[in-house]
């Protein structure tokens, strides 16, 4: 049956939400260290200003999602985050004239603003989704995986026409009030679930933690690509087109993943399977960049892999989250899982960075183990469900 009107105007909404909070994403998350380097700033001061963010989203973003579980709206959140997002954004040419003390501060508010939104998108999409099994959480999702990419091709050029001391903070700022009138319209995105509210503590079962480990250590593997790829293939002779377009492949596969996955039956789609292939994935990718990632050919197919690495993971964890998290707790549930993914990726990255000064190659080899633990917490997380509650409880599919 196809979905009604209302719902594909449900989609349609989350969608959007989607793409434009991933259309500025895909802005800060490339130039932002741009333009901080234009301002002159110190290399090593500029990386400090960089791990703000991080360690902030590590803090902030399970507790702020919590607020769901007391009665904040999630489109509350996406409101005042956007809201207080273009404030931020907008401060920052003025309290980096001031001095970089002032600019860290305003950066922290600005992280923040920033690390409830895509979780809160998150939950509305699933809480939508299990109201209405018909709507497709990877169709809805993959609109922010285009909208980042197109952001990272739109990106430079802007960059190159205004100069980037002037157009990531102006860019960005306009991005997030867009944002924030977007979320606004979207009150009646979808109608949720109504969940029970059980009398005393409400605990996330066992299962569902290991699965966000899960999700986190295979997320996590990534750290070295996402930091030394460019460099490695740049060192190797690879061109800065061509690493374009290998960048471009990881997101096109994600993207491809995104848009096929609910024509796969349903067996294939349950959380601990798809956690599966992500970690399976991952660890052949792992392997594959620190043996033959100086080579064009294989790292064209490793970076297709994305689409399950990334992909599959990220569509496992929501799975998880949908199906094992209680009434009551899952703002708290959504929430974890960001922060212990944002924890995890901080760790690998400076592991990462430790072992490529120390070997190059070396750094996505120790990319492998983090895969493999995230393949041992799937099968941990299975054994603690029970063959009978998995099999009830997992019939419900992303």
């Amino acid at each position: 049956m196809p979905p009604s009107s209302s719902a594909n105007a449900g989609a349609f909404r989350l969608s959007l939400l989607y793409a434009v909070i991933f259309v500025e994403i895909g802005i800060a998350m490339p130039f932002m260290p741009v333009w901080l380097n234009a301002l002159g700033l110190d290399p090593g001061l500029i990386g400090l200003l960089l791990a703000l963010p991080i360690a902030t989203r590590i803090i902030a973003t399970a507790p702020l999602l919590s607020l769901i579980d007391r009665g904040v709206g999630a489109r509350t959140l996406l409101l005042i985050g956007s809201l207080a997002l273009a404030a931020t954004y907008a401060a920052m040419p003025a309290s980096a004239a001031i001095g970089w003390p002032l600019l860290a501060g305003v950066i922290i508010l600005n992280s923040v603003a920033g690390s409830p939104l895509v979780p809160s998108i998150d939950y509305l999409t699933l809480a939508a989704v299990r109201s209405d099994a018909r709507l497709d959480y990877a169709r809805i999702r993959m609109s922010g995986s285009v909208a980042f990419l197109a952001a990272n091709l739109a990106g430079g050029a802007l960059l190159g026409a205004m100069g980037e001391a002037v157009a990531v903070p102006l860019l960005l700022t306009g991005l997030a009030l867009i944002a924030s009138l977007v979320a606004h319209g979207s009150r009646g995105v979808a109608t949720l679930p109504s969940e029970r509210k059980p009398s005393g503590p409400i605990h996330i079962p066992r299962e569902l933690w290991f699965a966000i480990g899960a999700a986190a250590a295979i997320q996590s593997s990534h750290a070295a690509i996402y930091a030394f790829g460019s460099i490695y293939w740049t060192m190797h002779g690879f061109s800065t087109g061509w690493i374009g377009i290998l960048w471009a492949i990881g997101v096109g596969a994600e993207i491809g993943l995104f848009a096929m996955i609910g024509t796969l039956p349903p067996r294939w789609r349950t959380p601990y399977r798809l956690l599966s292939f992500g970690a399976v994935a991952a660890l052949v990718r792992a392997i594959g960049m620190s043996l033959v990632g100086d080579q064009l050919g294989p790292v064209i197919a490793l970076q297709a892999l994305h689409g399950l690495t990334f992909g599959a993971t990220q569509l496992g964890a929501m799975a998880a989250v949908s199906v094992f998290a209680p009434d009551g707790a899952r703002g708290r549930a959504q929430g974890s899982l960001s922060a212990i993914n944002a924890l995890a990726a901080a760790s690998a990255t400076l592991i990462s960075g430790a072992a490529y000064r120390a070997g190059g190659p070396l750094a996505f080899a120790l990319m492998a183990p983090l895969a493999l633990i995230g393949l041992c917490l799937v099968g941990a997380a299975s054994r603690v469900a029970g063959t009978r509650a998995f099999a009830a409880r997992s019939s419900e599919t992303v």
